[in-house]
């Protein structure tokens, strides 16, 4: 058993940096704002490049960020543990806010749920609602996100690694992980094969931007490209994952699975209406 063991990578890391007194610094938290910050200066450096005016990326932050954590924090809740957080006026308190009641009253524990589809449907209408009041396209909007958004993924998934969450099912593969804060068996570290795609999907998606076929923002191309292939990707390793919930048991397509389905639809849609409209425009 110990050499089969040894033959693995044994995961075992503090999910916190450091701590202060009651305060921790959170591997998690640190990635989900480093995957921000740098989608905030790809988004930028884009709108400088193709000559939108500073004030109106200004705000376009606040939206994003906003969007993407009302979005992915309802999604979790409602699409993974709605027996959970719809049972009590004390469970809705916790959805909204980073808190949590325990025996001894409330404590603040930060957004324990995030889920990833959710965070896209809060982005799409929070960009709506952006380009609605400071007019500006849309599609060049959703196309300036759909390049930089890659790298926050992949941000986001090395801190799901961190935290050992959202596993893999069991393997006998000789990079599989021992995530000792759940089990001591053999696993697929589905958040690294996540996270080295979106990084791949990012870097392919700026040598297309750069590339001799003069991708133009603004059509929904790149939007259509980063959605359609993140979430097929999202679709296929959903099969090597752990259910999350008891509820996904027994079921053909995980609830992963079924919201990834109009997602590269709404993708593969882009891409083909992108490239008309870059014939024709």
């Amino acid at each position: 058993m110990t050499s089969e063991i040894l033959s693995y990578i044994v995961w075992n890391p503090d999910p916190v940096i450091f701590r202060i007194g009651d305060f921790g610094l959170r591997w998690y938290s640190s990635l989900w704002c480093l995957g921000l910050v740098a989608g905030y200066f790809i988004v930028r450096w884009l709108y400088r490049r193709e000559g939108m005016k500073s004030e109106l990326f200004e705000p376009l932050f606040l939206y994003c960020f906003t969007g993407v954590l009302i979005g992915g924090r309802l999604g979790h809740c409602l699409f993974y543990q709605p027996d959970y957080f719809l049972a009590s006026w004390d469970h809705i308190v916790e959805m909204f806010l980073p808190i949590r009641k325990g025996m001894d009253g409330w404590h603040f524990t930060g957004y324990e749920g995030l889920a990833s589809h959710g965070g896209v449907f809060g982005m799409l209408i929070a960009y709506w609602i952006y380009t609605r009041r400071y007019h500006v396209s849309i599609w060049f909007v959703l196309d300036c996100v759909g390049i930089a958004a890659p790298f926050t993924a992949c941000c986001i998934r090395l801190g799901n690694l961190m935290n050992s969450e959202i596993i893999g099912r069991v393997t006998d593969v000789p990079w599989a992980f021992i995530f000792e804060h759940v089990d001591h068996v053999p696993r697929h570290p589905g958040q690294l094969y996540e996270a080295l795609f979106y990084l791949l999907v990012g870097i392919v998606g700026l040598a297309l931007y750069f590339s001799v076929c003069k991708r133009k923002v603004g059509t929904g191309f790149f939007f259509g490209y980063c959605i359609g292939v993140i979430f097929t990707f999202r679709f296929f390793i959903e099969f090597l994952k752990e259910v999350q919930e008891d509820f996904e048991e027994g079921l053909l397509l995980d609830m992963g699975q079924l919201l990834s389905l109009p997602l590269i639809v709404l993708g593969i849609a882009c891409m083909i209406g992108g490239k008309w409209m870059e014939k024709y425009k």
